[in-house]
């Protein structure tokens, strides 16, 4: 039994195979957020046209906003719609202006928000409107075809111990070998 653990723990090829079927049997739903840079490599200035870059765009709960921008010249307010459309900035609902020119905005509630940079750039064309929404469900998985074994919950609970069997079972056989 020593010589199996000793075997087992050592870094053999058993347990690199034993790691690989384990990752392909528990396998954790992958979810990660998304920074956009505003803008793409223009980044939060005048002459971009804010709209078409967010056409093509889906914004997830979670994404955050970059925003890179001069900041001695420009800043970033969140605004309502009717202050977005009109361009008026005396009443934000958020100053996201760090003083940096490199201000991060989370998106972590699905709504429409609207941005705009005020000291007059807003009329140039520097607002930004996103919808964010909610992540799409997972896509659901294939049917079971009739001619495939069926695994129930009781065969399941045991597939993990007959996985570390077959790679105890293997370490030995490479031991002896």
């Amino acid at each position: 039994m020593e010589g199996l653990r000793k075997g087992f723990l050592s870094g053999s090829p058993a347990m690199v195979l034993m790691v690989l079927m384990c990752t392909v049997v528990v396998r954790l739903p992958e979810a990660s957020a998304t920074r956009w840079t505003v803008g793409a490599n223009m980044g939060w200035t005048t002459n971009v046209n804010y709209t078409i870059w967010a056409k093509d765009k889906h914004f997830y709960n979670g994404d955050w906003l970059f925003f890179v921008y001069d900041r001695n010249q420009m800043n970033v307010l969140e605004v309502n719609k009717t202050d977005y459309e009109t361009c008026n900035t005396d009443h934000p609902l958020h100053n996201w202006t760090t003083g940096a020119g490199r201000d991060v905005v989370p998106l972590n509630v699905t709504r429409h928000y609207y941005f705009v940079s005020g000291k007059g750039f807003c009329y140039g064309g520097m607002k930004l409107a996103v919808r964010v929404e909610n992540l799409p469900p997972p896509p659901s998985s294939s049917p079971i075809i009739s001619w495939a074994p069926s695994v129930n919950s009781r065969d399941q609970n045991l597939l993990l111990p007959v996985v570390f069997a077959i790679g105890a079972a293997w370490d030995v056989f490479l031991q002896f070998w």
